[in-house]
């Protein structure tokens, strides 16, 4: 057996070279011919981490030292937080706000509704009077409209039906949602195109709203969100595309009753729109939707049996005002949400009660 103790391998150098000693493994001392370890080589050869390392206080990652000095163009750069300041004055800068410490459960956001309970002010803010006024043009387009002739009123019906389709989605949070608006906006078309085939029979509203909600649940299967997800956006296109359909009750009711029951839809949304104490701006708009219904009807044929059909439809367009109120919306919503729901609200009391006093 050979007694001669286990050296590194020397590489063999073919142009007759002095071998060279081989490299130490960091870590590790080397042996040399008298057999024992160099205890500064091994305090030199200690180990040392040249990857990235993470500062426990900032839970950022913070690239080494010896990593950017050996190469600091491949060194790792990460932001870092920025240093605390002392606190400053009113109306001085203030430093940018960073992350928060990191948590299992993740950061839940407090929407605006609740941050507004919890400070003691109303999740209620009103569109206001700038949605109220697009909101009587559009009901104005819809009266002039309707004593033209039913294609005419086409024009203002299939605008309104699509900013109703559009609001309710926004109204709801869900934005961009391109493929439940433009199911919702379809679904109105469908019904439309009913309506005039079928001589405008209501059936056509009923018949196509059964459709869409058929389909709308088939493509909420087919949906690889979390189940929880699928359920709401159901929910959110269904009512998107009952809201858009039903708007098409304008066009199966009588004209006169279209004329003068957006007339009072008109009056109703700018007198809520003043600045009065809400049960007072109630009574008032209740009121003059009233007037506005016997005005236009003495225009048309129903006369002062006008202020009962402006009354019914002034008090749906309330309901859907309030919607659209609800729950800190943006301004955005304001100008879909705000606008239209009033008007598509307004449009099954605008059919029955038309249909009652003809």
């Amino acid at each position: 057996m050979n007694d001669q103790p286990n050296r590194p391998h020397q590489p063999y150098d073919p142009y007759g070279q002095q071998p060279q000693a081989p490299q130490a493994w960091p870590g590790q001392g080397y042996q040399g011919h008298q057999g024992y370890e160099d205890p500064q080589a091994a305090q030199h050869y200690t180990q040392q981490w040249q990857g990235q390392t993470w500062e426990t206080q900032n839970h950022q990652a913070v690239p080494s030292a010896q990593a950017q000095a050996a190469d600091p163009e491949t060194a790792i750069l990460t932001p870092q937080s920025p240093p605390r300041r002392s606190a400053a004055p009113a109306g001085a800068d203030s430093p940018a706000p960073g992350y928060g410490p990191a948590t299992v459960g993740g950061n839940t956001r407090v929407t605006d509704a609740q941050r507004a309970r919890a400070e003691g002010r109303s999740p209620i803010i009103e569109p206001g009077i700038q949605p109220a006024a697009l909101t009587a043009l559009l009901g104005l387009l819809l009266a002039g409209a309707a004593a033209v002739g039913t294609y005419a009123l086409l024009v203002p019906l299939v605008v309104l039906q699509a900013v109703t389709a559009a609001g309710w989605f926004r109204l709801n949070g869900m934005w961009p949602a391109r493929q439940g608006i433009a199911l919702g906006f379809a679904g109105a078309l469908a019904a439309d195109a009913a309506l005039l085939a079928s001589d405008r029979s209501p059936a056509a509203i009923l018949g196509t709203l059964g459709v869409w909600v058929l389909l709308a649940l088939v493509l909420q299967l087919r949906s690889h969100a979390d189940p929880d997800e699928r359920m709401y956006g159901l929910m959110a296109t269904v009512a998107a595309s009952a809201l858009a359909i039903v708007a098409g009750g304008y066009l199966a009711a009588a004209a006169d009753a279209v004329t003068v029951g957006a007339v009072a839809v008109a009056v109703a949304v700018l007198a809520r729109a003043l600045p009065l104490p809400t049960p007072a701006s109630v009574v008032v708009s209740l009121l003059a939707a009233a007037g506005g219904g016997i005005a236009a009807g003495q225009v048309t044929d129903l006369g002062t049996s006008g202020a009962l059909l402006g009354a019914g439809a002034a008090a749906c367009a309330l309901i859907g005002h309030r919607v659209a109120s609800y729950d800190y919306p943006s301004r955005f919503v304001h100008f879909t949400a705000g606008v239209a729901l009033p008007l598509a609200a307004a449009a099954p009391a605008v059919y029955v009660l038309g249909r009652a006093l003809a």
